[in-house]
C-alpha cells in the first residue's frame, strides 16, 4: 500500500486526544447520579472539564498515554512488514508531536527509548480477511489500570468459586475490590473466561473494544454482564476510590474453549479514559471513527 504515514499519525491521535462518545456519554450519565457537591460529583466534574479540554487543544486526555495496541485487519496481498514500519513511523511521529508520552522502558537498562519503541512495543496483532478494506483498531491502556487487571484460576477456594459462570462472577467482583483506590476508576473490565494464560489476557483486552451500549449475543453472557455491572456499582467504591454511584460503566464478556486440566477467568481492567480509535482505508479515503460519532 502506499505511503499511510499521516493517517496513522492522525489514528493516534484521536484516540489520544478525543474520548469516544459513549464513554463520555457515560462519564456525565454517572455525574448525574451523583449527589450534587459530593466528592464523586466533584471527581465526575473534573474528569469531564479535562476530556473537554483535551479535544480542544489536541492535548492527551491522560498523562500516561499507555501501551499502543493495534488490531490490524489486512486485504490479501498487503505488505505486513511495510504496514508494521509505517505504523511504527508513525507512533514516533506522534510521541515528537506529543500526543503521546514517551513509555516505552527497557527492562534491562531502564533507559526510555524516547519515541514509545521498543521490544515488544508498539503491540501488534495482524489478521488477514478477504475485505479489500484495511482497518486498523488502537487501544491505549495505561499503566495504573494495567496494574490492577489480573487472572484467576478456578477453581478458587479462598472465593468460593467454582468452575461455572458463577465462579467467574465471584472472581470478577473480587478483581474490582481488589482494585479499589487504584486504575483511576470508574472502570471497564473486559473478562476472557477460558483460552490458555496468555490467550486470556489478549482475548479479554479485544472485550475492550465492544461498544458500552451493545448487548453481547450470548444470552448467558449477556445475563452476567448486566448482573456484574450493577453488582460492581453497588460495592459504593466510586471515581477514584472517593464513595459513589457508579465504579465500572462497563463489563464485557468473551469465552475460548480451554483444556479440561485449566480454567482461568482474565480481567483487564480498563480506566475511565478508555481511549480507542478506528481507522479504516476505502481505496484512497480514510475514514476515522469512535463509539458515538
Amino acid at each position: 500500500m502506499d505511503n499511510l504515514r499521516d493517517s496513522f499519525v492522525e489514528l493516534v491521535r484521536r484516540a489520544s486526544t478525543n474520548l469516544s462518545g459513549d464513554v463520555e456519554a457515560a462519564l456525565k450519565a454517572a455525574r448525574d447520579r451523583e449527589s450534587p457537591g459530593s466528592a464523586a460529583a466533584g471527581a465526575f466534574e473534573a474528569i469531564l472539564e479535562n476530556v473537554t479540554l483535551a479535544r480542544a487543544q489536541s492535548t492527551p486526555v491522560c498523562q500516561d498515554t499507555g501501551t499502543l495496541i493495534f488490531y490490524v485487519h489486512y486485504p490479501m496481498g498487503a505488505h505486513v512488514r511495510a504496514l508494521q514500519a509505517q505504523l511504527e513511523e508513525a507512533v514516533a511521529e506522534a510521541t515528537a508531536r506529543s500526543y503521546l508520552r514517551p513509555n516505552a522502558v527497557d527492562s534491562a537498562t531502564g533507559k526510555n527509548s524516547g519515541n514509545n519503541l521498543g521490544g515488544g512495543m508498539p503491540v501488534f496483532h495482524f489478521t488477514e480477511w478477504e475485505s479489500d478494506v484495511l482497518r486498523i483498531d488502537l487501544l491505549l491502556k495505561g499503566g495504573g489500570c494495567e496494574n490492577v487487571s489480573t487472572q484467576y484460576k478456578l477453581p478458587d477456594t479462598a472465593l468460593k468459586a467454582g468452575r461455572d459462570l458463577d465462579g467467574v462472577r465471584k472472581v470478577v467482583l473480587d478483581a474490582v475490590y481488589q482494585a479499589q483506590g487504584k486504575g483511576c476508576a470508574p472502570g471497564v473490565l473486559g473478562v476472557a473466561i477460558g483460552g490458555d494464560r496468555g490467550t486470556g489476557y489478549v482475548f479479554a483486552k479485544e472485550q475492550l473494544f465492544r461498544p458500552l451500549g451493545d448487548t453481547n449475543p450470548d444470552p448467558e453472557l449477556a445475563a452476567l454482564e448486566e448482573r456484574l455491572l450493577r453488582e460492581c456499582n453497588e460495592l459504593g467504591i466510586g471515581p477514584m476510590g472517593f464513595g459513589g454511584r457508579t465504579t465500572v460503566f462497563g463489563v464485557k464478556i468473551g469465552a475460548y474453549h480451554r483444556l479440561p486440566a485449566c480454567y482461568f477467568v482474565s480481567v483487564a481492567y480498563m480506566c475511565w479514559a478508555h481511549r480507542r480509535a478506528r481507522l479504516e482505508i476505502r481505496g484512497d479515503e480514510a475514514i476515522f471513527s469512535q463509539e458515538g460519532d
